[in-house]
């Protein structure tokens, strides 16, 4: 059995790898005069136990960084890692392996079996890898997301924010080594997005996963030990202990003025 490609090993002494990282990461659509620069040489490294969050105007590359981090899209150039696996150097089945066993989804549409139970839905992603929940971890997660009474209910007997409750717990429970959550509040109300953040937050914090979220939402951005701002496929700010009122004030400037017309 072939095994993933992994980065050098640390030398004695040295910090252990970052989470995820991109390096000189460049993305392109199209030919000629269509062509479209979604990523334009982004370099970053996410930290393993921290919580990020993805921002920047409609059409900055901030999805299409997250999708080649997570390997659900591949970049014309550069390199991509989780954790010391490089997934350039993967085959397409090492990579299904990886996006199964070492990383967590969550994404806005849910994406919830709505035949299924919600333990069943939780569960899914460890029964097609033919692995079993730890029964410890399963009852640790599912009682901190409020769900202990609610795993024989299949998605259309939930409210939207059991819904997603249900959608982070299937991401918790095979405890993967970093969580991916694209717009994972855009379709719920603020009680429910409130929800939802604080299990992320939580999840870092005591459980000491590493989350990466794309937002345009700067409540939920806030949530974040870290947010990385992009425009025009490049990080242009990469800042630390911002409120919403700051991160709101960032975004205006940055959707009115673009990159060139801001401070840090």
């Amino acid at each position: 059995m072939s095994t993933p490609a992994t980065a050098a090993p640390a030398a004695a002494g040295q910090q252990q790898p970052p989470a995820a990282a991109a390096y000189e990461l460049v993305k392109t659509y199209g030919k000629g005069e269509t062509t479209v620069h979604a990523l334009r040489g982004v370099s970053v490294e996410f930290a393993a136990g921290e919580f990020t969050a993805i921002m920047g105007p409609s059409g900055s590359g901030k999805s299409t960084l997250m999708h080649c981090l997570a390997g659900l899209d591949t970049a014309t150039s550069g390199a991509v890692q989780i954790g010391e696996i490089v997934l350039t150097r993967l085959s397409d089945k090492q990579m299904t392996r990886l996006r199964r066993d070492r990383v967590g989804f969550v994404f806005q549409a849910f994406n919830l079996v709505p035949t299924l139970t919600a333990r069943e839905n939780i569960t899914l992603p460890l029964d097609i890898a033919g692995r079993k929940p730890d029964a410890d971890w399963m009852q640790t997660v599912v009682g901190r997301l409020g769900l202990t009474d609610r795993l024989g209910h299949r998605p259309t007997e939930l409210s939207g924010g059991q819904v997603q409750r249900v959608a982070c717990a299937r991401a918790l429970v095979g405890r993967p080594q970093i969580i991916f959550g694209d717009e994972p509040t855009g379709n719920l109300d603020s009680r429910s997005s409130a929800e939802v953040l604080s299990i992320l937050r939580t999840s870092v914090d005591d459980f000491g996963q590493t989350v990466v979220i794309v937002t345009h939402d700067p409540r939920a951005a806030s949530y974040a030990d870290r947010v990385i701002f992009l425009a025009d496929g490049q990080i242009v700010n990469d800042q630390r202990g911002l409120s919403s009122d700051d991160i709101y004030e960032y975004m205006k400037h940055l959707d009115e003025h673009g990159p060139d017309g801001l401070q840090d």
